[in-house]
């Protein structure tokens, strides 16, 4: 497995800042320690005030810091963050699915045509908009197409990630392919650490504590101590 995974280019597109953490840290984690090149995507940041027990509000260059912090510490080899206007934070829905297309497929310092990865994975359908307005432009951008004139992805994902439970029957998240990540869950729950402004407190879904849970949960599912759970939608060898 090794030997496949250091041959692999593997582009991360995360709506925002933490999402590529929840869903795909420990697999990040893994094709580096393999000798795999990892992109990140990051669609949208910007300033918000959470439900957070605060009247504070989150600002866009804080997300911004605590991204980078989180991938130099997974020593990604690129990333791009490539909206930073809060008008389009939580936004994404609004914004011309052609325009998201041309993002992920050409304009973007990351994008399938810079970077030609073998992997991509993209978030998985949820209640938030901007989850969904990704997935579906991703989706697009992945389409089969000739090799030579339009790089091919071999594989194509959707990753996990803890709200996921709150999804109507139609956007299930069903996973049929997982990644053991038993070597790296601390390595993992420090990545989501640096994404301070985005945690809760134990009982929330959204705090370490769960994580750990739902990632060892995953790992139960096919018998390991611990492990990152997606759907697959193709899987060319």
């Amino acid at each position: 497995m090794d030997d496949f995974l250091k041959k692999q280019r593997l582009l991360v597109i995360s709506p925002h800042a933490d999402d590529e953490a929840y869903g795909c840290a420990g697999t990040i984690a893994k094709m580096k320690d393999s000798g795999a090149e990892v992109y990140i995507m990051v669609m949208s940041i910007g300033d918000l005030k959470h439900y957070n027990g605060t009247d504070a509000t989150v600002t866009g260059q804080t997300r911004k810091q605590e991204f980078i912090e989180m991938a130099e510490f997974l020593k990604v080899d690129g990333y791009d963050i490539v909206y930073e206007e809060t008008e389009k934070h939580l936004r994404l829905d609004m914004i011309p699915r052609r325009e998201l297309v041309s993002v992920i497929e050409r304009d973007s310092k990351v994008s399938i045509d810079r970077i030609k990865p073998t992997i991509v994975a993209l978030p998985a359908v949820s209640y938030n908009q901007d989850h969904c307005a990704v997935f579906h432009a991703g989706f697009t951008a992945t389409r089969p197409h000739l090799p030579h004139i339009k790089p091919f992805q071999n594989i194509v994902l959707s990753y996990d990630n803890p709200t996921l439970f709150w999804n109507t029957e139609y956007e299930k998240f069903h996973p049929n392919f997982y990644i053991d990540i038993s070597k790296y869950v601390d390595i993992k729950l420090k990545a989501m650490s640096f994404h301070k402004s985005q945690l809760r407190d134990s009982l929330h879904h959204c705090s370490v504590d769960n994580l750990k849970n739902l990632i060892h949960l995953r790992g139960r599912e096919i018998s390991t101590e611990a492990a990152e759970a997606f759907m697959c939608y193709r899987f060319v060898l």
